[in-house]
């Protein structure tokens, strides 16, 4: 299957997308990943990109276009794949549409995992990262610490990082709202989208978004 998934920032897109990808044996194709292996590796796609953040500007629609046919050009994408931040907005998705169609293929579904507002903002607000290891991750609500800002697992210091306070995550939404909400619409024009519900336990939300994909693999 050809799938995008979509959602707010905190929506646990990046959970779902692994566990979907495995469970659907297909690639995992984070944009985020894209950046970093394509700077780290030197190609000019990631030259260019990175000259374009190092300037603390946002990196052209067509760079990024770029690094995302490259890797769904790649054998281990021939039968498939997950999209995880691409498209981020209704160019890209046209262009995705445009790129799919040259080879003859199209998209089979386009997840939008929905959360409420406040909840994001309360999910990546409340979290906490040791400073002396990122991966030691704690939320003030769902998995405090045993001792208030001290990490369980190490005793270094918890802290909330700047983009993770409030008013910078309610701006990531109004961007959210702005650029990458539209392509919902672009996409259900389509008849490709499934709006799975995506709170509660992770292997819930996981059963719903294969339940979803299931019924569109027999509308197809």
């Amino acid at each position: 299957m050809r799938i995008v998934l979509v959602g707010p920032p905190g929506a646990g897109k990046g959970t779902q997308a692994a566990y979907l990808a495995k469970n659907l044996s297909i690639p995992h194709i984070s944009t985020g990943d894209l950046f970093r292996a394509n700077i780290s590796q030197g190609t000019e796609l990631g030259k260019k990109a990175k000259s374009y953040m190092d300037a603390g500007d946002l990196v052209p629609d067509e760079v990024t276009i770029g690094m995302a046919k490259e890797r769904m050009s790649q054998p281990d994408a021939a039968n498939g794949f997950l999209l995880d931040g691409f498209p981020r907005n209704v160019s890209q998705a046209e262009a995705l549409d445009g790129m799919l169609k040259s080879e003859g293929m199209q998209l089979d579904a386009v997840l939008d995992l929905e959360v409420p507002e406040d909840e994001v903002v309360k999910r990546i607000a409340g979290r906490r990262i040791c400073r002396n290891d990122s991966s030691h991750v704690f939320h003030v609500d769902y998995s405090a610490p045993k001792a208030e800002g001290v990490c369980d697992a190490c005793g270094g210091e918890l802290y909330q990082r700047p983009d993770d306070s409030e008013e910078t995550v309610r701006t990531r939404l109004d961007v959210y709202h702005t650029q990458t909400e539209p392509i919902i619409d672009y996409y259900r024009a389509q008849g490709l989208v499934a709006t799975i519900p995506a709170l509660g336990q992770v292997n819930e939300v996981t059963e719903r978004a294969m339940a979803a994909l299931s019924h569109k693999g027999k509308a197809a």
